[in-house]
């Protein structure tokens, strides 16, 4: 467990310990920060605030019909410490917020869904948490106890999200033992104007 990481951002984290690896005059430097995926991932998250991309769903089984001819945004709208919220645009439709925060044992992905008024739809707040450190550019969410009572079919849900900073950033999801999959990414080579906020927001 890492405590520390839920009461401090990642970036700050990183920062510190390179700062007191730089003060040192004797011993090998103090390269924990930088080597933790999960650090160095949530590093690349955070690089992203403010900024806003554009998208193309590249995987979707069985297809959705929803995202066909749409125009699909991801806007890295809010940075706090230890929680980044990006809402997902699927052309007008701005009901749709990935959340994403640290905890003592990793990292917890969260889909906040509203309606157009601001309130919360009737299947919201499900997602899941990393079970192992994954890499710097990868990390995978597996549904909880929480998603599983909202969405029976959803409870082997298993989302990831990459972070391939100066090139990519990936949402997907994968169902286990079905053919369930969706996989939409945004070109982070070139950000557009900021979007409207999302319907709650």
């Amino acid at each position: 467990m890492r405590p520390a990481r839920a009461l401090l951002p990642v970036g700050l984290v990183l920062a510190v310990a390179c700062a007191d690896a730089s003060e040192r005059t004797e011993g090998p430097p103090d390269t924990a920060a930088a080597t933790d995926p999960q650090l160095v991932f949530w590093a690349s998250l955070e690089s992203l605030c403010g900024q806003a991309f554009r998208g193309h769903v590249v995987e979707s089984e069985p297809p959705d019909a929803s995202f066909e001819g749409q125009a699909l945004v991801m806007h890295v709208r809010e940075c706090q410490i230890g929680e980044v919220r990006i809402p997902f645009y699927v052309g007008e439709d701005r009901s749709r917020t990935w959340v994403i925060t640290t905890t003592a044992a990793g990292i917890r992905l969260k889909h906040d869904h509203r309606h157009e008024d601001g309130t919360e739809d009737e299947i919201t707040q499900y997602g899941g948490d990393t079970r192992g450190q994954g890499t710097d550019l990868v990390q995978d969410f597996h549904a909880d106890a929480l998603t599983a009572a909202l969405v029976p079919a959803a409870a082997t849900n298993v989302w990831t999200i990459e972070v391939e900073p100066g090139r990519r950033f990936a949402y997907a999801l994968r169902r286990e033992g079905s053919d369930r999959r969706f996989r939409v990414e945004f070109d982070l080579r070139a950000p557009i104007e900021t979007p409207p906020p999302p319907w709650g927001g």
